[in-house]
């Protein structure tokens, strides 16, 4: 299986399957679907090269992202979904939501 991150972020390619997701909804229910020992690990993981990961998509237009950092752009989206669950919530849904769901009708490119 060829690598799907930056060589640089190699060390994520264990998390990369799972987590980069091109849509805000498959993130969200991959949050909800996952168990919060294996969120936790994600976020413990991820969190300390975050903004180094955010500085490295930021060399890119965003109409000319190399496929690998934009896998790591769909990482940095995963992370961002799944820091309200560890930081907030402690629990991959929210309390007294109900059913919630997420319906985008359109959302920002890449």
């Amino acid at each position: 299986m060829s690598p799907k991150l930056p060589s640089a972020f190699a060390e994520f390619e264990p998390f990369a399957e799972k987590w980069c997701l091109a849509t805000e909804p498959e993130r969200w229910a991959t949050r909800l679907a996952t168990p919060m020992p294996e969120i936790r690990e994600f976020y413990d993981a991820f969190s300390p090269r975050f903004e180094e990961a955010i500085d490295y998509c930021d060399k890119f237009p965003l109409d000319d992202v190399p496929e690998d950092a934009l896998n790591l752009l769909h990482l940095i989206y995963s992370m961002i979904m799944v820091s309200m669950a560890v930081e907030v919530f402690g629990t991959q849904k929210p309390a007294d939501s109900a059913d919630a769901v997420i319906d985008r009708v359109s959302a920002p490119v890449p």
